[in-house]
């Protein structure tokens, strides 16, 4: 990380009457007041060029044994202070970001009890940060809070883009209505998942995206998530207030907290262009700078996997179907009779390796490689997997002198079935197995129910855990892709082996029963807010029944679609996730996927409208080619954009991959086009979208002979 430029101004105003304080944003479109009621509550308000986005919302928390932090304030002294930095991602949409924003420091005092409550708020050119400080004090050491009251008063009955409220899963395809209808929708919106536990039927997840009658785009999300709970919003509907709503854990507490501390980042990001909110940064901004010093060992990676056979049912995780159940250490393998499914065996496996380093795939992940997969979920059981211990079938070994033949990195896979204190007490004798063997990074899973019982996914001491995974595995210079953990919130800024989540609804789903057809047109809106998403692209053979002939699901999606998603759904770890030979069907469309970047320099928001489309350019990372996604909802729609991104001074050869004109997400979803064009910054483009449908462009930098006798854009 470096730091380009750093600005910094300050003034301190004493403060002798409870009157209102205000700051601006950079630009001064964004205003945010903040002043003390009558009875001493802490109240907040924001504006956006005039329009109300917050209305007066009330700040404070519920203590269970002390005294709550709600009212019976006064201002004590107030700091304002100007911020501007440039700083460089170790991977990311862009090659700089610019951290710039005004701030506020409100101490206040309760005079009942003399504690000192310190509100930060920071306010950007797109949005709001806020949070608590609990300063060194004598009144104030352990405290467990109840729970957090923030408020979010909405200015209207917007409409909104939500998955109901979760202690345990993000895995819902989103929900569009009316904030006043989530009460009568919530009981359809919440379907089927490995482990679950939703709160309240009013409540919801963040990132929340909305959008007001009057054109304002706003998102209430939250940043820098450390040693506390997760938060949710519940509704007042009647009100129109969202309020906080913290994941207690296995004893109903909200959080444990040893002042001094802060809670994370409040989030409230608005703007009158769509298309600033999935390009915003301010999530990573109101995180720290990264606490790697040397970073050189994490790399973006492009990989393949034998994962998606399992999935769909073709292949299993399982090497016998002779125990119900097993006891690591005692049950004996070698002697088993093994079933013909299991998929990661060594001959297999190399398969797949031949596969990534013909094509020119960075890595290749295995799932099921290691005992234990006969009875690993649905039995509380603690000591499942020992992330060591390999079937009979797979040769770790052979295998990794195989892929390092072919140079091709192998991934690896630890599911802990949620067994928490299991996989803690293997971190450190995994991690020297994956060094030893060469494997530079993993992909985590936590299916199922918290082990220690009780326990919820996105409780404060879960969070705990996964920030202790990532720092461990930074310890051993391990690269962490983290499913069924908390969402991002812009963590990664500060441990960038953190290179991607999943921690949504992602394409595994397709093969579940199938996800709506506009899902991946809300989550750039939302889950991609916090960090990238390892969503698994890349699906060719939409009809899984001809996978395995007992699963009807359907992959909602065109083929060009899922080349788009290559560039719509950031992450610096990208999946081409369909069976290699479902790619050799179509290898004139799988050319786009070899050539895709997955690391960028620049990303430009060409055209969004959440749960309709988005269109996204990005310039690959230290080079002059670019690529352009656009993935669309449920309607027909004629695309049109702009290549005025290019350099002036050069020619580019686009390559179109498109719907054609009959394909169906449903009724004909493998049905595409590939037209080549001379393009420079002064071409257009109009392309139609078909409903779950979309298109994906390639711009290479070529020479006038090279790009000679094509049709001029």
């Amino acid at each position: 990380m470096k730091k380009i430029t750093l600005l910094f101004s300050f003034c301190l105003l004493s403060i002798s009457a409870a009157i209102a304080q205000s700051i601006s944003s950079p630009d001064s479109d964004l205003q945010m007041e903040f002043s003390i009621s009558e009875d001493g509550s802490p109240v907040y308000k924001l504006d956006f060029k005039g329009k109300a986005v917050i209305k007066p919302s009330k700040l404070g928390f519920d203590l269970k044994e002390e005294e709550d932090l709600l009212n019976g304030f006064s201002i004590k002294d107030t700091k304002t202070s100007s911020f501007d930095e440039t700083w460089e991602p170790v991977w990311g949409e862009y090659k700089e970001v610019r951290n710039q924003y005004n701030e506020l420091e409100v101490r206040l005092l309760q005079e009942a009890t003399s504690r000192e409550l310190v509100l930060r708020f920071r306010l950007y050119d797109d949005g709001l940060g806020l949070r608590y400080e609990f300063p060194q004090q004598k009144s104030l050491g352990h405290f467990v809070i109840k729970e957090e009251k923030t408020q979010f008063a909405m200015a209207g009955d917007h409409t909104a883009f939500w998955i109901p409220g979760d202690y345990d899963t993000q895995e819902y395809d989103y929900t569009e209505s009316r904030l006043s209808e989530i009460r009568g929708k919530m009981e359809s919106s919440i379907t089927a998942n490995l482990s679950q536990t939703s709160f309240s039927n009013t409540g919801v997840q963040t990132s929340l995206m909305m959008k007001s009658d009057d054109g304002l785009y706003i998102n209430l999300h939250e940043a820098a998530l450390v040693d506390y709970s997760t938060m949710h919003l519940n509704l007042d509907d009647e009100n129109m207030i969202f309020e906080s709503w913290l994941t207690p854990g296995a004893k109903g507490d909200k959080g444990y907290l040893i002042a001094p501390t802060h809670s994370p980042w409040r989030v409230v990001m608005v703007s009158d262009d769509a298309r600033d909110i999935p390009a915003s940064q301010i999530i990573y901004n109101l995180n720290e700078p990264s606490k790697i010093d040397d970073t050189s060992w994490i790399k973006p990676m492009k990989y393949i996997g034998v994962w998606w056979e399992m999935i769909t049912g073709k292949s299993s995780w399982h090497y016998t179907d002779e125990f119900q159940a097993v006891r690591l250490g005692e049950t004996n393998f070698e002697e088993a009779e093994p079933n013909d499914t299991h998929a990661a065996n060594t001959e297999h496996v190399k398969e797949y390796i031949d596969f990534a380093a013909e094509h020119g795939f960075d890595g290749v992940l295995v799932e099921g490689w290691n005992i234990g997969w006969e009875d690993w979920f649905g039995h509380s059981k603690d000591y499942v997997f020992d992330f060591v211990t390999p079937y009979p079938d797979f040769d770790v070994k052979e295998i990794q002198d195989y892929a390092a033949s072919k140079d091709v990195e192998m991934i690896m896979h630890h599911e802990t079935s949620s067994s928490v204190r299991n996989y803690e007490r293997h971190l450190d004798t995994a991690y020297q197995f994956m060094k030893k063997y060469g494997y530079n990074a993993v992909k985590s899973g936590y299916v199922g129910d918290i082990l220690p019982r009780a326990e919820n996914h996105y409780s404060q001491w879960m969070i705990d855990h996964y920030l202790y995974a990532i720092k461990k595995a930074a310890d051993y210079e391990i690269m962490i892709n983290a499913h069924e953990a908390v969402r991002p919130t812009g963590l990664a800024r500060t441990w960038p082996n953190l290179i991607a989540n999943e921690s949504a609804r992602g394409t595994e789903y397709q093969a579940f029963g199938g996800s709506k057809p506009n899902h991946v047109t809300v989550l750039p809106f939302t889950r991609l807010l916090g960090g990238p998403m390892d969503y698994t692209p890349g699906i060719f053979e939409m009809d899984i029944s001809k996978l395995n002939p007992d699963n009807n699901s359907h992959v909602n999606s065109t083929i060009a679609n899922q080349l788009a998603l290559y560039v719509t759904m950031y992450s610096p770890l990208q999946m081409a996730a369909d069976l290699p030979e479902n790619y050799m069907r179509f290898p004139d469309a799988f050319q786009f996927i070899k050539d895709v970047a997955i690391d960028w320099d620049n990303s430009i928001y060409l055209e969004a409208e959440p749960g309709d489309y988005l269109t996204i350019a990005r310039k690959e990372k230290g080079g002059n080619n670019w690529f352009v996604g656009n993935v669309n909802g449920n309607d027909n729609r004629m695309s049109s954009i702009k290549f005025d991104f290019l350099d002036k001074d050069k020619v580019y050869i686009a390559t179109v991959y498109s719907d054609a004109p009959d394909a169906h997400y449903k009724r004909n979803p493998q049905a595409y086009e590939i037209k080549k064009y001379r393009v420079d910054h002064k071409s257009k483009i109009n392309q139609m979208s078909v409903p779950g449908g979309g298109y994906a462009i390639s711009i290479m930098e070529a020479s006038k002979d090279e790009a000679k006798g094509l049709q001029k854009l």
